[in-house]
């Protein structure tokens, strides 16, 4: 495939708002995460909240999409410089040949449950609710449109967790086929009543801060987040991060639990080492899906192991920002590029003791060493899975 270049890049998640604030998170070892405060949900968790969503609608003339995720996407939007950079390029290209791909699981889901909390004595929702601009899976993306001013081919990707992972996939094949000259894509996914509830009826939400890989570990952090990215094809300017190779399988094993010997994420991991043109060998850092589950990490590790044995270093960050959800693969991306940029292997945060049945490599402290080439891992229920591989232009 040929590279495309990352010529801009932002995340918003519970660590803070752009690159700064995560990237010095990271470096610090701190975590994003903390007790359970979305409004009045009722759980003993911990969660990766973004600080100040609730106080900043959306820009006037977009009011009608206001909801906790596209308020989420605005942030996104306006970190980093991404809009001017997005203006920059659909001026050298044209709106219509910029396409925006968004990844998310559960959209504007809080708006419906706000909504259904103000239903008058015969049922009816209010007046001001609009469900096809808040809730509805297209809505984040057609706020980025109108935002950003695009038109586009645009779609939403719901894959559940590898929704924002399998954008940079969609957007690969598009720019190859010629339908457009440039992509945004990006992932946005809030907190709401019905993930935070919803995995917690199937006893996957930790009460304690997640520990990926660690063997007591118990589960998930769930967390929210909005990043992007602006995918060019690249001349190989020296300091480009590209997208170097991606692949993508289905398990097809069971709705909720991974395949126990994870041959889906292994297939996912070979096609993007194929795709790219690279081997193991290639590889410098693994960032792992790592939700903190039983089933899901025993289920990674034996998977890298089988490809990597214990020669790559790798680590989930999941608990520094939780567990974001639709948004965990552009959220996980970004590091991986600032892993690269910055020549940083960020540890396994919360993990103390390794489970002795692992043996893949993981991080218990950061490592500061040279990082050509990244694998990013999102694996989705229903065993829908992907693997991104990004790395300095060659």
């Amino acid at each position: 495939m040929q590279a495309l270049a990352l010529t801009c890049y932002t995340t918003v998640n519970a660590l803070g708002r752009g690159l700064a604030p995560t990237l010095a998170a990271l470096r610090e070892g701190r975590s994003g995460l903390r007790p359970c405060d979305l409004m009045d949900a009722a759980l003993t968790t911990w969660i990766g909240r973004v600080e100040g969503v609730e106080d900043e609608p959306v820009i006037a003339r977009l009011s009608e999409y206001d909801c906790r995720n596209n308020r989420l996407a605005m942030l996104g939007l306006a970190a980093d410089g991404f809009a001017a950079a997005v203006a920059k390029a659909r001026e050298r290209y044209g709106a219509h040949r910029v396409a925006v791909i968004i990844g998310t699981s559960t959209s504007g889901i809080l708006s419906t449950e706000l909504a259904y909390r103000q239903r008058d004595a015969a049922g009816k929702l209010p007046p001001d609710f609009h469900y096809r601009t808040t809730h509805e899976n297209y809505s984040v993306t057609d706020f980025v449109c109108h935002y950003l001013g695009l038109q586009g081919l645009a779609f939403t990707i719901s894959t559940a967790c590898s929704s924002s992972a399998k954008v940079f996939a969609s957007a690969s094949r598009l720019i190859a086929c010629g339908l457009c000259d440039a992509a945004v894509v990006g992932g946005v996914d809030s907190l709401c009543f019905t993930t935070l509830y919803g995995f917690s009826s199937l006893e996957i939400v930790s009460t304690s801060p997640c520990r990926p890989a660690d063997a007591g570990r118990n589960g998930i952090s769930i967390g929210e987040a909005a990043g992007f990215a602006l995918l060019e094809k690249t001349d190989g300017r020296a300091g480009d991060i590209c997208l170097l190779g991606y692949g993508e399988s289905s398990d097809a094993y069971h709705m909720s639990t991974p395949h126990p010997e994870g041959a889906g994420a292994r297939l996912a991991m070979a096609r993007a080492l194929e795709r790219g043109g690279l081997s193991a060998a290639d590889i410098d850092y693994i960032n792992l899906h790592g939700t903190a589950t039983r089933a899901n990490d025993a289920a990674e590790n034996l998977a890298v192991a089988a490809l990597f044995g214990n020669r790559v270093a790798c680590s989930s960050t999941k608990g520094w920002t939780g567990h974001t959800l639709g948004a965990a693969g552009i959220t996980e991306a970004v590091i991986a590029a600032l892993a690269i940029r910055e020549g940083l292997l960020p540890m396994s945060l919360n993990t103390v003791t390794v489970d002795p049945e692992f043996t893949m490599k993981v991080l218990l402290a950061n490592r500061n060493q040279p990082v050509r080439r990244v694998l990013s891992n999102s694996f989705g229920f229903g065993g829908s899975n992907a693997s991104l591989i990004l790395g300095a232009a060659r």
